[in-house]
């Protein structure tokens, strides 16, 4: 078995644990980084999501190192794409010019600048990342980790220790693993007081996954995939509130709940608007996560856009994927669910001119870097969820309940973030839960477990709700988390504290929060309002 020491192990290398490793190493830790899959940057490039992020992303709302993420992003694109001369010009440049953000990216780009970032502090030795490692047991002392065991790709053990840990985990798996309390699922309104909450709390009841993949079109060519054992049954199934098979065009509108019969037009030549004020921005599925255009590029350079599929259609309902006897059938029942919608699309879509079927359509491995075309990793909306010392509850964000437009103030902020009450349909047979909500705040005491003394949630398993998860979890939030939870751990190491030191003493907390905002990181917004 190998051994391994650092100042901070981070399990999991998706967007909190990149943003985390990036900030511990540049405060002098030595970091060994964690990753299930052989790609760091999870959201971003494993489970091949375009960032989803805040109206006012280009101007405020993000971390620094965020930002510079995203200023590399541009830069590579520029300094390695045959761009047009008007993509070349444009200062906020959209490679894909896709719906859902102002920077809709490939996987394979944003993997590129994370490794980059990330690159001076290997070369360096002060960061350690483990690719295809996947934490299978924790050893604890009282409240405190004291070692972590992964699996690596050949079977074999590695063992890290250090004095701090944190988890970021797709799916929260350090604090199941280490016994720290945590909560699943939904909770009950008496727990939470929520408006959206459930009678009865339901652990097991978690949104939907999405297995999600890329797409190109070649009109009169024919790449129609088999077709997958489950077909007609997936083809045939009419979950609630879908208003018809989810294999169709058809799919609830997310803020009001009614079913909208979706256009699809590959290649289509109108250029996309990105707008979080409206309810439609997947009315159009071609262009809502298109990731590449071809205007964006020299003529003739692409001979299709590639847009990413990442809608209602692919939203697995059989079960949750984690924490149960059957987490792996429902992982493959994701992915044939995302196969039989493919399937659909090439065979039986309703076309414009009466036809049905576009076989143009091909998968693209070349872009999710796999051989079947499909990402390398299912997105993962919802997280096993540390009991913090504050839990964020919606009463705090929502619009409904602020008649201010402003989101409860918190004085131990370590960061902001911004977007809807954005719930997909659950494994619960629960429809979308879609409401406006208030540019918020990210407490300290949120990311502070009520009892383990060295483990700090830095992904989509800080202290939320079912509810308030579903706008804590996107990519510049979760990266701000990553950033704020290294800090705190840079912190206690440095004062020989720990969490619940730094919460308990007002100079502790104000300390972290001048050395937050040294490193870029907001920690209040000014003057916006809901969407």
């Amino acid at each position: 078995m190998t051994e391994l020491q650092a100042d901070l192990a981070v399990i999991g290398g998706g967007v909190g644990g990149v943003a985390a490793a990036l900030a511990a190493v540049e405060a002098g830790l030595a970091v060994v980084l964690t990753e299930e899959s052989d790609w760091l940057g999870g959201q971003l490039t494993s489970q091949a999501v375009p960032p989803d992020e805040n109206p006012w992303i280009e101007q405020f709302g993000c971390t620094a190192r965020y930002r510079a993420f995203r200023d590399a992003v541009r830069d590579h694109y520029r300094r390695w794409y045959p761009l047009s001369e008007q993509a070349r010009t444009e200062r906020h440049l959209n490679p894909g010019r896709g719906v859902v953000s102002s920077l809709c990216i490939e996987p394979r780009v944003a993997l590129a600048v994370v490794e980059s970032m990330l690159a001076p502090a290997r070369a360096a030795g002060r960061l350690r990342a483990l690719l295809e490692h996947r934490p299978v047991a924790a050893a604890t002392d009282g409240d405190r980790v004291t070692a972590v065991v992964l699996t690596g790709p050949d079977g074999a053990l590695t063992t890290v220790t250090a004095p701090m840990f944190l988890d970021a985990t797709e799916t929260g798996e350090l604090l199941d693993l280490a016994g720290a309390e945590h909560v699943t699922g939904a909770e009950s309104v008496e727990d939470t007081g929520e408006p959206h909450a459930k009678p009865v709390a339901e652990p097991r009841n978690m949104q939907a996954v999405s297995w999600c993949f890329a797409l190109e079109h070649i009109a009169g060519e024919d790449h129609t995939i088999d077709r997958p054992a489950r077909y007609a049954e997936l083809r045939d199934a009419v979950p609630a509130g879908y208003g018809g098979p989810q294999l169709s065009l058809v799919a609830p509108v997310p803020r009001t709940g009614e079913p909208h019969e979706r256009t699809f037009t590959p290649n289509i030549d109108a250029d996309a608007v990105v707008d979080h004020t409206t309810v439609g921005g997947d009315f159009e599925l071609w262009t809502f996560r298109r990731v590449a255009a071809r205007e964006t590029f020299r003529p003739g350079w692409l001979r299709s856009d590639i847009t990413m599929v990442n809608w209602p259609m692919i939203d697995y309902l059989g079960g949750p994927v984690f924490g149960g006897p059957d987490d792996d059938a429902h992982l493959a029942g994701a992915r044939e669910l995302s196969l039989s919608f493919l399937y659909w699309l090439q065979t039986e879509a309703p076309r414009p001119d009466g036809g049905t079927g576009y076989p143009g359509l091909r998968l693209l491995p070349e872009v999710v870097g796999t051989a079947d075309g499909l990402a390398k990793r299912p997105y993962i909306r919802e997280s096993r969820r540390i009991r913090a010392q504050h839990t964020i509850v919606e009463q705090e964000v929502a619009l409904a309940t602020r008649p201010d437009g402003r989101a409860v103030r918190h004085e131990d902020s370590v960061g902001i973030g911004s977007y809807r009450i954005d719930l997909h349909p659950s494994t619960g047979g629960d429809g979308y839960v879609d409401v406006a909500s208030c540019p918020f705040q990210i407490p300290l005491r949120a990311l502070v477990p009520v009892r383990m003394a060295n483990l700090v949630p830095a992904a989509k398993n800080i202290g939320t709700t079912h509810i308030t998860n579903g706008c804590y979890r996107l990519h510049p939030v979760e990266w701000n988390i990553g950033e704020a939870a290294a800090t705190l751990a840079g912190l206690c190491l440095e004062r020989r504290c720990t969490p619940q030191d730094i919460t308990a003493d007002v100079e502790l907390t104000a300390e972290l929060q001048r050395r937050l905002l040294s490193d870029g990181v907001e920690l209040d917004w000014p003057d916006v309002r809901a969407y």
